[in-house]
């Protein structure tokens, strides 16, 4: 079983103006209300490609309602913890350019902690976690490496998808997989790069940390998966993009969901680079239909 954890969840309302007047009314053409966070995205394309998954973390109010009640339609095991506070809404405003303002998260008490951890513990060794996403403000900073305390006592694989320190906490743990983008390792270690190959020996650095696999999204120039048999490098199937929300989850449900059945990286990294392309080129989360007519146009070629 594939379980994620998003721990601040939302409520995605996204609105789309002709023109925005600061100060001034404006009236919405289209507007559309999807559950947001980076763990949902994963869980939602893992059941389109009929994977089986289970959804951990915090909802709240009539917002988490909502959330809650749309991924169980979608066929997604709900195993969310019940908070007292609302989940928070994240607008979208898509006026030729998008502006976003998210809302900071709710307060999760000390007994809604609890009962997420215990959630947690029932996994068993077979099972992958993925972690992802940001945490509500009132978490403990430690909180992600808390989780991952739980998951290697169960003998089980995880994912981190996050930035900064809660990242740099997690490599020592042998995580399967991290995914940071180009812009995010530069960060990580305070550098920049000029091309693909100046990243190489940092994508390495990652793995003798403790990453066993390191992917790298560069956008418009494909990806790069580091390994311990090598460095690989995909190319961008050919598509119009319309949507960056969600390519990067899409890329991880992709990856995740073929490696449980295979233990293949290689096949694992095709995966997830169609199913993050899928999405770039969809307005919400890739159809599985769409993802498999991507699949043949990948290519994987190694590079060191």
């Amino acid at each position: 079983m594939i379980y994620t954890v998003t721990l601040n969840p939302s409520i995605d309302y996204i609105v789309h103006v002709d023109k925005l007047e600061i100060g001034g009314l404006n009236r919405m053409k289209q507007d559309f209300k999807l559950p947001g966070g980076k763990g949902l995205n994963v869980s939602r394309i893992l059941k389109r490609l009929d994977g089986q998954t289970t959804a951990l973390g915090f909802l709240g109010g009539f917002t988490g309602d909502f959330i809650g009640k749309w991924i169980e339609q979608e066929g997604i095991i709900n195993e969310f913890t019940s908070i007292k506070e609302d989940t928070r809404i994240n607008v979208k405003l898509k006026a030729g350019e998008e502006t976003e303002i998210n809302g900071l998260g709710p307060v999760v008490s000390d007994t809604e902690i609890t009962d997420l951890k215990e959630k947690l513990a029932h996994i068993t060794s077979e099972d992958i976690v993925v972690l992802s996403g940001s945490m509500a403000p009132s978490l403990p900073s430690d909180f992600y490496e808390s989780l991952i305390t739980i998951i290697k006592a169960k003998g089980a694989d995880f994912i981190i998808d996050t930035t900064g320190k809660a990242l740099l906490e997690a490599i020592p743990h042998q995580p399967l997989l991290i995914k940071p983008n180009n812009h995010e390792l530069a960060e990580l270690f305070q550098t920049s790069f000029s091309k693909t190959e100046d990243m190489f020996p940092y994508g390495e650095q990652l793995l003798k940390n403790g990453a066993k696999h390191v992917l790298i999204s560069l956008g418009g120039d494909g990806s790069i998966l580091f390994t311990k048999d090598g460095i690989y490098q995909a190319n961008v199937p050919k598509g119009t993009l319309k949507n960056s929300v969600g390519s990067g989850d899409s890329m991880i449900a992709g990856f995740v969901g073929q490696f449980e059945k295979t233990k293949d990286p290689l096949e694992a990294f095709k995966y997830g680079v169609a199913c993050g392309s899928a999405t770039a080129f969809s307005d919400d989360l890739a159809t599985a239909e769409k993802i498999r007519s991507l699949i043949p146009e990948v290519q994987i070629k190694k590079v060191k």
